[in-house]
């Protein structure tokens, strides 16, 4: 069993320990408001763990607002009492957990929204649907990114159950609800085209289901989707 799934000796997880660790430094004070942390590798070293491990413990000291990473400089504390985060807003593409959290919110609200959509959409709103999915695959054609015509796709579903609190939910995750930097492929630094046909199929079953008025099938369709993409952000968990 590697470092990353190890449970440590008093029950909490290393991700837990170091992040705990972490914080009773910066709450004594040994790292002060505007000091920087020490590195990535020497976290690693310090505590022992893998990098993956440390990413995680300070994604979390991130998210509680005690932290900030400033680009190309490292990680630097904050003032004590510094406003957290937006909601949605503190997405980390380099913690899976964070998006798999995410994913498992989507599911219990875009379900919904696709029976709903199925049900309710007006004939000018399944067009959308329709012209949403194929704007993707426009992207996947033309190979340019997909995450803002993807984003586009759900937030015309939200727009066709014709409940305008479904729409204000996606677009107050945003863009960031739909992640993609962790399935990157390394040649192109984008998503491989094998997972954005898997993805965009995965949507042409709802887009099917939501022209049928088949609010089960819809349902079932979107619950596929976004469970599929909890599996594969997992994989990529038990692989780091």
């Amino acid at each position: 069993m590697d470092a990353d799934n190890q449970e440590a000796a008093n029950g909490g997880t290393l991700v837990v320990q170091v992040s705990r660790t972490l914080r009773a430094a910066i709450l004594a004070g040994q790292f002060k408001p505007g000091d920087k942390l020490p590195s990535e590798a020497k976290l690693t070293e310090v505590h022992g763990v893998s990098r993956t491990v440390v990413r995680e413990a300070i994604a979390a000291l991130r998210a509680d607002g005690l932290v900030e990473p400033r680009r190309g400089a490292g990680i630097f504390v904050l003032e004590s009492g510094a406003a957290h985060a937006q909601p949605f807003k503190n997405i980390d593409h380099a913690r899976i957990s964070s998006i798999i959290e995410l994913l498992e919110l989507r599911g219990a609200v875009e379900m919904e929204a696709a029976a709903l959509a199925a049900l309710r959409r007006s004939p000018a709103q399944e067009e959308e649907v329709h012209e949403k999915h194929a704007a993707i695959q426009a992207c996947i054609a033309r190979d340019a990114p997909t995450s803002a015509a993807d984003f586009e796709f759900h937030k015309a579903i939200a727009r066709a159950t014709n409940n305008p609190r479904f729409l204000e939910f996606v677009e107050l995750m945003g863009q960031d609800a739909i992640p993609r930097a962790a399935l990157q492929s390394a040649e192109k630094g984008r998503s491989s085209p094998a997972y954005l046909t898997q993805i965009h199929d995965e949507h042409g079953q709802i887009v099917s289901a939501i022209s049928d008025g088949n609010a089960e099938a819809a349902r079932e369709a979107m619950r596929e989707h976004l469970q599929g993409s909890q599996r594969r952000y997992r994989a990529l968990l038990r692989d780091v």
